[in-house]
């Protein structure tokens, strides 16, 4: 017996002789870098009978290949082929950043392909990925997974089908089923790039970021999940609560909820009907504060009639579910029964009242309505009532030459299914009218009047009954007795040129001239066309 286990002492000796001998680095030193060296193992044993190509190891196995040291607890060494199976507690060291773990190894030396299976985990600094099935490329620094993984980094839980992870780039691609979680969102996509080092996202496919305030709808940009803040391209969708934002590049920051679009911005408000678009513009969806210029228009489609407006610049803000539209510099609208020029504008959706400031002007059929400030309310489907405060008129051509005008301090007009029904004027009251006769084929003269208030009553957009008071004054001239330069009074303007005629001619450029201006009082101030810019 002693002289059985000598001999067994003296093979296992000249075994560990032959694997020292046979594992001498050669002179070349990319050859060393290729070997796949033995450090150590309890035992070693083969049998040439059985199998003359490995070699089984036990017991503290270590290898190494150049500067990666791997360790198990049992190992099959190849090493004609250079390489190795490895079983129990396998563990990997490159270094002192990167520890991979796993049960199972199948290590490839001439490839330099490590393939890890079963309760894989890689450890690189503050990046941790797990998956039952790892190839490790030490050639290129690679890991990839095909069968399901997890990265954990930081904030971020990044989970997909197929995925790969660089070292060295500190650059992660998902595929397949890709979710990222982070507190403050959640990314859906099949296809996602992520930089572990700095935390940025680059969408690459369509993707969905859902979070508590919104949900992000993109095919191409960057979300850094460190900052909240995203550069979102191809003309992504931000959806909140009612609110729809999208353009051709928008910049958006989560914690303070502005989004700055450029280029062909749209923001939708389907709670109060209400839509905004422009060239460059921004909306902060925690005060739902909006801005929009560079040809920049809104569309209020509350009802079927939907109102067209444009002008240089739109601001927009909500208190208590109330929209107050702002529109200064150029105000053009548009709507089947009521159009409008102006330089400053206020809408409000809580009332449906607009406010018009600034040489306003405004047509219903064949009446030019304008003055000082202009206030109009609005139904539900038409306009309703029109109020002209300070100085007021209104006219309606009856001919090429006369005009039907009446003008005053103050003006309140009534519409019934969008048709004047009922005008009531109060102060300096002046009118000029040319009644009708021969069932309207000719005119009896004309009447010029004056008084302190008057009421007029309209049927079929012709003036049937108008009432003057306390003691008006009024004189008849015939057509054929009429002076020149009589028939209009001394603010009489009119303003056809200017009139837009459609949706499409919201964005016509048309200047009054000198001789149609007339001077006004009534207007935004500079703090209040300014003061929202901060928002």
């Amino acid at each position: 017996m002693r002289l059985k286990n000598l001999i067994c002492l003296f093979v296992v000796f000249f075994i560990g002789l032959e694997i020292m001998v046979s594992q001498q680095p050669g002179n070349n030193p990319e050859e060393r870098k290729k070997k796949v060296y033995l450090l150590h193992a309890d035992t070693l044993t083969f049998n040439k009978k059985v199998s003359a190509d490995y070699r089984v190891l036990k017991g503290n196995v270590e290898f190494r290949q150049d500067s990666a040291y791997m360790y198990c607890d049992s190992a099959y060494f190849y090493e004609g082929n250079n390489s190795f199976d490895a079983f129990g507690n396998v563990r990997m060291e490159q270094g002192d950043t990167l520890f991979v773990y796993g049960d199972v190894l199948y290590y490839d030396g001439n490839e330099a392909l490590a393939r890890l299976r079963d309760n894989v985990k890689m450890i690189n600094n503050d990046v941790v990925l797990t998956t039952d099935s790892l190839n490790y490329d030490r050639i290129h620094n690679i890991c990839y997974f095909f069968e399901g993984g997890k990265i954990v980094n930081l904030d971020n839980v990044l989970t997909s089908i197929y995925g790969e992870y660089s070292p060295d780039t500190k650059i992660a691609v998902f595929e397949d089923d890709v979710v990222l979680e982070n507190p403050q969102f959640t990314l859906y996509t099949n296809i996602l790039e992520y930089n572990t080092e700095n935390g940025i996202a680059d969408i690459v496919g369509e993707s969905t970021i859902i979070s508590e305030n919104n949900t992000i709808y993109s095919d191409k940009g960057w979300y850094d999940t460190r900052t909240d803040n995203a550069m979102l391209l191809n003309r992504s969708r931000i959806v909140g609560e009612g609110q729809l934002l999208t353009g051709d590049t928008i910049f958006y920051n989560r914690p303070s909820g502005i989004g700055e679009v450029f280029g062909n911005m749209f923001l939708n408000d389907s709670i109060r009907s209400l839509i905004l678009h422009g060239g460059y513009g921004r909306y902060n969806e925690i005060t739902e504060f909006a801005f929009a210029t560079q040809k920049a228009y809104a569309v209020e489609y509350s009802s079927p009639d939907s109102l067209f407006l444009h002008a240089d610049t739109l601001k927009s803000t909500v208190e208590e579910e109330n929209r107050l539209l702002q529109a200064y510099y150029g105000v053009r609208f548009f709507r089947q029964d009521a159009q409008g020029v102006c330089d400053s504008l206020k809408y409000s959706t809580a009332d449906s009242t607009i406010v018009m400031y600034d040489n306003p002007i405004l047509w219903n059929q064949n009446y030019q309505i304008y003055g000082d400030t202009i206030f109009i309310q609005m139904n539900d489907s038409t306009i309703e009532k029109v109020r002209i405060k300070d100085f007021s008129f209104m006219a309606q051509q009856k001919t090429k030459d006369f005009y039907d005008q009446i003008t005053g301090n103050v003006m309140d007009i009534y519409f019934t299914d969008g048709e004047l029904t009922l005008l009531d004027v109060k102060g300096n009251v002046q009118t000029i009218l040319f009644p009708e006769e021969d069932g309207g084929k000719s005119y009896v003269g004309m009447n010029k009047a004056e008084s302190s208030y008057m009421t007029a009553k309209f049927l079929n957009k012709k003036t049937e009954r108008v009432v003057m008071k306390p003691k008006p004054t009024a004189t008849l001239t015939p057509i054929p007795m009429l002076a020149a330069g009589s028939t209009q009074l001394s603010q009489f303007r009119w303003y056809d040129n200017l009139r837009p005629k459609s949706k499409s001619d919201i964005f016509k450029i048309v200047k009054m001239t000198e001789e149609q201006i007339i001077k006004t009082t009534n207007y935004f101030t500079k703090e209040e066309l300014e003061g929202t810019a901060d928002d």
